[in-house]
Protein backbone atom coordinates (compact mmCIF):
# COMPACT_ATOMS: atom_id res chain seq x y z
CA UNK A 1 0.00 0.00 0.00
CA UNK A 2 1.31 3.44 -0.94
CA UNK A 3 -1.56 5.79 -1.74
CA UNK A 4 -3.06 7.57 1.27
CA UNK A 5 -6.68 7.53 0.10
CA UNK A 6 -6.44 3.90 -1.04
CA UNK A 7 -4.99 3.01 2.37
CA UNK A 8 -7.84 4.80 4.14
CA UNK A 9 -10.47 3.03 2.03
CA UNK A 10 -8.90 -0.39 2.58
CA UNK A 11 -8.61 0.19 6.32
CA UNK A 12 -12.35 0.90 6.47
CA UNK A 13 -12.99 -2.71 5.39
CA UNK A 14 -11.84 -3.91 8.81
CA UNK A 15 -8.51 -5.46 7.85
CA UNK A 16 -6.21 -6.77 10.61
CA UNK A 17 -2.85 -6.14 8.88
CA UNK A 18 -1.67 -3.84 6.12
CA UNK A 19 1.63 -4.31 4.32
CA UNK A 20 4.17 -1.70 3.26
CA UNK A 21 6.87 -3.10 0.99
CA UNK A 22 10.29 -1.78 1.90
CA UNK A 23 12.35 -3.56 -0.75
CA UNK A 24 13.65 -1.63 -3.74
CA UNK A 25 13.32 -4.68 -6.01
CA UNK A 26 9.53 -4.50 -5.86
CA UNK A 27 7.24 -2.42 -8.07
CA UNK A 28 5.22 -1.87 -4.88
CA UNK A 29 8.10 -0.40 -2.88
CA UNK A 30 7.13 2.52 -0.62
CA UNK A 31 9.53 5.23 -1.76
CA UNK A 32 7.81 8.08 0.10
CA UNK A 33 5.79 8.14 3.32
CA UNK A 34 2.08 7.82 2.41
CA UNK A 35 -0.10 10.82 3.18
CA UNK A 36 -2.11 8.59 5.50
CA UNK A 37 -1.06 5.60 7.63
CA UNK A 38 -3.67 3.23 9.08
CA UNK A 39 -4.61 3.40 12.75
CA UNK A 40 -6.96 0.45 13.21
CA UNK A 41 -4.88 -2.33 11.62
CA UNK A 42 -1.29 -3.39 12.23
CA UNK A 43 1.28 -1.76 9.95
CA UNK A 44 3.58 -4.45 8.55
CA UNK A 45 6.91 -3.63 6.90
CA UNK A 46 7.92 -6.14 4.23
CA UNK A 47 11.70 -6.64 3.85
CA UNK A 48 14.12 -8.90 1.96
CA UNK A 49 17.47 -9.67 3.66
CA UNK A 50 17.44 -6.18 5.20
CA UNK A 51 20.16 -4.11 6.81
CA UNK A 52 19.32 -3.37 10.44
CA UNK A 53 19.66 0.40 10.10
CA UNK A 54 17.36 0.41 7.07
CA UNK A 55 14.76 -1.53 9.07
CA UNK A 56 15.02 0.96 11.93
CA UNK A 57 14.64 3.88 9.51
CA UNK A 58 11.53 2.41 7.87
CA UNK A 59 10.08 1.35 11.22
CA UNK A 60 10.23 4.96 12.40
CA UNK A 61 9.06 6.46 9.11
CA UNK A 62 6.06 4.14 8.68
CA UNK A 63 5.41 3.57 12.40
CA UNK A 64 5.66 -0.17 11.81
CA UNK A 65 4.23 -2.68 14.24
CA UNK A 66 5.50 -5.88 12.64
CA UNK A 67 8.31 -7.02 10.30
CA UNK A 68 7.60 -9.46 7.46
CA UNK A 69 10.80 -11.07 6.15
CA UNK A 70 10.87 -12.54 2.65
CA UNK A 71 14.56 -13.30 2.16
CA UNK A 72 16.92 -15.99 3.41
CA UNK A 73 16.82 -14.73 7.00
CA UNK A 74 17.89 -17.42 9.47
CA UNK A 75 16.11 -17.98 12.79
CA UNK A 76 18.95 -16.18 14.59
CA UNK A 77 18.71 -13.20 12.20
CA UNK A 78 14.96 -13.03 12.79
CA UNK A 79 15.51 -12.99 16.55
CA UNK A 80 18.22 -10.36 16.22
CA UNK A 81 15.96 -8.03 14.22
CA UNK A 82 13.23 -8.56 16.80
CA UNK A 83 15.54 -7.65 19.67
CA UNK A 84 17.00 -4.61 17.89
CA UNK A 85 13.63 -3.16 16.86
CA UNK A 86 11.29 -4.51 19.52
CA UNK A 87 8.93 -5.61 16.74
CA UNK A 88 7.45 -9.07 16.20
CA UNK A 89 8.57 -10.94 13.09
CA UNK A 90 6.48 -12.72 10.46
CA UNK A 91 8.73 -15.04 8.44
CA UNK A 92 7.71 -15.86 4.87
CA UNK A 93 8.25 -19.47 3.75
CA UNK A 94 8.28 -20.07 -0.03
CA UNK A 95 6.49 -23.34 -0.82
CA UNK A 96 6.84 -25.64 -3.80
CA UNK A 97 6.76 -29.03 -2.10
CA UNK A 98 6.55 -30.96 1.16
CA UNK A 99 10.22 -30.29 1.92
CA UNK A 100 9.46 -26.58 2.27
CA UNK A 101 6.80 -27.27 4.89
CA UNK A 102 9.29 -29.43 6.78
CA UNK A 103 11.92 -26.67 6.57
CA UNK A 104 9.52 -24.22 8.22
CA UNK A 105 9.97 -26.11 11.49
CA UNK A 106 13.30 -24.37 12.12
CA UNK A 107 11.34 -21.18 12.87
CA UNK A 108 9.10 -22.87 15.45
CA UNK A 109 9.49 -21.42 18.98
CA UNK A 110 12.10 -18.91 17.75
CA UNK A 111 12.31 -15.74 19.82
CA UNK A 112 10.44 -12.92 18.10
CA UNK A 113 8.94 -15.03 15.29
CA UNK A 114 5.23 -14.74 16.09
CA UNK A 115 3.88 -15.72 12.68
CA UNK A 116 4.78 -17.54 9.48
CA UNK A 117 3.51 -16.75 6.00
CA UNK A 118 3.33 -19.60 3.49
CA UNK A 119 3.75 -18.20 -0.03
CA UNK A 120 4.28 -19.68 -3.49
CA UNK A 121 7.91 -20.34 -4.35
CA UNK A 122 8.93 -18.44 -7.48
CA UNK A 123 12.02 -16.98 -9.15
CA UNK A 124 10.83 -13.54 -8.04
CA UNK A 125 10.38 -12.49 -4.40
CA UNK A 126 6.64 -12.60 -3.60
CA UNK A 127 3.81 -11.19 -5.67
CA UNK A 128 3.87 -14.00 -8.25
CA UNK A 129 0.08 -14.17 -8.46
CA UNK A 130 0.33 -17.97 -8.40
CA UNK A 131 -1.03 -20.41 -5.83
CA UNK A 132 0.58 -23.51 -4.35
CA UNK A 133 -0.96 -26.80 -3.26
CA UNK A 134 -2.64 -25.93 0.04
CA UNK A 135 -2.97 -29.60 0.99
CA UNK A 136 0.78 -29.52 1.71
CA UNK A 137 -0.04 -27.45 4.79
CA UNK A 138 -1.74 -30.41 6.43
CA UNK A 139 1.80 -31.60 7.21
CA UNK A 140 2.60 -28.42 9.12
CA UNK A 141 2.55 -29.33 12.81
CA UNK A 142 4.39 -26.36 14.32
CA UNK A 143 3.10 -24.17 17.14
CA UNK A 144 3.60 -20.88 15.27
CA UNK A 145 0.43 -19.53 13.59
CA UNK A 146 0.55 -18.77 9.87
CA UNK A 147 -0.99 -16.69 7.13
CA UNK A 148 -1.94 -18.30 3.84
CA UNK A 149 -0.59 -16.42 0.83
CA UNK A 150 0.22 -16.92 -2.83
CA UNK A 151 -2.08 -15.92 -5.67
CA UNK A 152 -5.29 -15.73 -3.64
CA UNK A 153 -7.90 -13.99 -5.77
CA UNK A 154 -11.59 -13.07 -5.83
CA UNK A 155 -12.50 -16.53 -7.15
CA UNK A 156 -11.01 -18.26 -4.08
CA UNK A 157 -13.61 -17.30 -1.46
CA UNK A 158 -15.21 -20.76 -1.38
CA UNK A 159 -11.79 -22.49 -1.12
CA UNK A 160 -10.82 -20.21 1.77
CA UNK A 161 -14.05 -20.96 3.63
CA UNK A 162 -13.45 -24.69 3.25
CA UNK A 163 -9.75 -24.69 4.23
CA UNK A 164 -9.10 -25.81 7.80
CA UNK A 165 -5.92 -25.85 9.86
CA UNK A 166 -5.52 -25.30 13.64
CA UNK A 167 -2.72 -22.76 13.09
CA UNK A 168 -4.34 -20.76 10.27
CA UNK A 169 -4.49 -17.14 11.47
CA UNK A 170 -5.55 -15.38 8.29
CA UNK A 171 -4.97 -14.83 4.60
CA UNK A 172 -2.76 -12.47 2.64
CA UNK A 173 -4.41 -10.59 -0.24
CA UNK A 174 -2.12 -8.89 -2.71
CA UNK A 175 -1.66 -8.81 -6.49
CA UNK A 176 -4.99 -10.38 -7.49
CA UNK A 177 -6.80 -7.50 -5.77
CA UNK A 178 -4.86 -4.66 -7.41
CA UNK A 179 -5.70 -2.21 -10.16
CA UNK A 180 -1.96 -1.40 -10.41
CA UNK A 181 1.08 -2.32 -8.25
CA UNK A 182 0.40 -1.17 -4.70
CA UNK A 183 -3.17 0.04 -5.37
CA UNK A 184 -6.06 -2.14 -4.19
CA UNK A 185 -9.42 -2.53 -5.92
CA UNK A 186 -11.58 -1.62 -2.93
CA UNK A 187 -14.90 -2.87 -4.35
CA UNK A 188 -13.43 -6.28 -5.19
CA UNK A 189 -11.83 -6.49 -1.75
CA UNK A 190 -15.10 -5.59 -0.03
CA UNK A 191 -17.09 -8.26 -1.90
CA UNK A 192 -14.45 -10.91 -1.17
CA UNK A 193 -14.13 -10.06 2.52
CA UNK A 194 -17.90 -10.08 3.00
CA UNK A 195 -18.04 -13.50 1.33
CA UNK A 196 -15.39 -15.17 3.49
CA UNK A 197 -16.80 -13.65 6.68
CA UNK A 198 -20.23 -15.18 6.16
CA UNK A 199 -21.19 -17.39 9.11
Amino acid sequence: MRDGENIRAAEALGLQWMGFICWNGSARCVTATPTYLPETCRRVGVFVNPDVEYVRQKADELRLQCLQLHGQETPSQCSSLHRLTGLPVMKAIPVAGAEDIARARIYNNVEGVDMLLFDTRSDAVGGSGRSFDWTLLHDYDGDTPFLLSGGIGPQDAARIRQFRHPRLAGIDLNSRFETSPGVKDIDTLRIFINEIRKP
